[in-house]
């Protein structure tokens, strides 16, 4: 049987491992790339996991002035589905990260979901 001071060790230790993984997988996650699209791919933004945005690329047939609201329109659906798509990316990589620790079906760690 452990001691209580052995138990304290191995619970820090766990601790830091968590935290250094933490560590990794937000860099991971700020090195994939996701690309929201909107218009039919008339404005498309890119972004990492992590949710910061990288790009934002719109088409020269928008650049009219009475397509100014469309473009600005466009412009947050394609925000918007960037933003999607690294909420499910990051969301997948830490469902990943947290079934490699070992811990039960449906336990969240705090920052984790």
């Amino acid at each position: 049987m452990q001691s209580m001071e052995e138990m304290i060790q191995a619970a820090q230790k766990a601790a830091e491992q968590i935290q250094s993984q933490m560590g990794e997988m937000q860099t991971k996650l700020d090195a994939i790339e996701v690309e929201g699209t909107a218009g039919g791919g008339l404005v498309t933004v890119k972004a990492s996991a992590k949710g910061r945005i990288l790009r934002v690329a719109i088409d020269e047939s928008l650049m009219k002035p009475e397509e100014k609201q469309m473009v600005e329109d466009l412009v947050t659906a394609a925000f918007n589905d960037a933003r999607d798509k690294a909420d499910r990316v990051s969301n997948e990589e830490m469902q990943k990260m947290q079934g490699g620790l070992g811990l039960p079906p449906g336990f969240n760690l705090p920052g984790m979901g």
